[in-house]
């Protein structure tokens, strides 16, 4: 059996409690959730109801640890083979894959439970639809076969911010889709990166990531690529859409162009693990503040305080051709 000879034993549930943990792959699911946060405040046009961002938010969270933990039982034999993940729950032996599955299950089930009762059957069912997404095809049919494998599969990691919106609203919009849309053109840089500083991990256990089988040089010119693509797509949810205003703009333009230079600065140094280190972990800040920026300009406030300094500019230029 796959980690027997490191089986390890819990002295107490509290241990229990953290190895079940460990399997949901906690460090990732924050990310997830502040794009749910993100698209909920712009489809509740910053007036979001404390009950339904909660609710939203915990069956998030429960969809994305049933998938991750479905996602350790499929690639045990893999983390067992490297070092950095030989430690992990199932390859250590500290939690059988069959009692893994039920927790997922259980995980998917209250999610499901949460979000249609709490908020409606559309999210419930898009959340479904990540794990589900996730799972077969990423993990399944795209992981260990096919270098674009983080580019398709990067739809499952952006379809909680279609959950978000429809939990709001009960449908789907452009707007809907275009966050959708920023978050898979995100991931192939964000995972690249990662991808560039353990590409031997996954040379060493068969896995096809594009640093593997096109090299460091062709995975960061694929990033620069994404970057450029990604930086004006962010301003789509400002026109034509017209759901977010100047201050999200403004912040979207500051972080977009920090993206853009370590970007560059990868692709003129591909093999340099300290900057894909700097782009991946930017990559991470740049999600986080992006969508801090789409709470901030939806909220009531920030229009109130454009609407002023707009009013106030145009009473100054009025003032200045009246006096000419």
């Amino acid at each position: 059996m796959i980690g027997a000879d490191v089986s390890r034993h819990h002295q107490n549930f509290l241990q229990v409690v953290h190895s079940y943990y460990q399997l949901t792959k906690p460090r990732i699911i924050p990310l997830l959730l502040i794009t749910t946060a993100g698209s909920m405040w712009i489809a509740a046009e910053g007036r979001v109801d404390p009950k339904l961002l909660v609710v939203t938010l915990v069956g998030g969270t429960f969809a994305a640890a049933a998938a991750q933990t479905v996602n350790c039982i499929y690639d045990r034999d893999i983390d067992y083979a490297m070092e950095r993940t030989r430690h992990r729950p199932i390859p250590s032996g500290r939690v059988q894959s069959h009692h893994a599955l039920i927790f997922a299950i259980a995980l998917a089930a209250i999610s499901f439970s949460l979000l249609a009762v709490f908020a409606n059957l559309l999210a419930a069912l898009l959340a479904m639809s990540g794990i589900v997404f996730y799972v077969a095809i990423y993990t399944h049919f795209l992981k260990r076969h096919t270098p674009q494998n983080i580019v398709i599969g990067g739809a499952a990691g952006a379809i909680p911010a279609l959950v978000g919106w429809a939990a709001v609203t009960g449908s789907l919009s452009w707007t809907a889709w275009t966050i959708f849309a920023i978050v898979f053109l995100w991931t192939p840089p964000h995972f690249w990166a990662l991808a560039l500083m353990i590409r031997e991990d996954y040379a060493k256990v068969g896995v096809p990531m594009l640093p593997v089988v096109a090299g460091d040089e062709t995975t960061a010119q694929q990033i620069w690529f994404y970057t450029l693509i990604l930086i004006p797509a962010t301003f789509l949810l400002i026109y034509p859409l017209q759901s977010c205003g100047l201050l999200y703009g403004a912040i979207a333009l500051i972080l977009g162009s920090i993206f853009v230079r370590k970007a560059w600065l990868l692709w003129q140094n591909p093999t340099c693990k300290i900057q894909a280190r700097s782009l991946f972990l930017y990559s991470i800040l740049y999600m986080m503040l992006l969508c801090a920026g789409m709470v901030v300009d939806s909220l009531p406030f920030t229009h109130q305080v454009a609407n002023a300094l707009a009013s106030s500019l145009n009473t100054i230029i009025s003032t200045i051709l009246i006096s000419r």
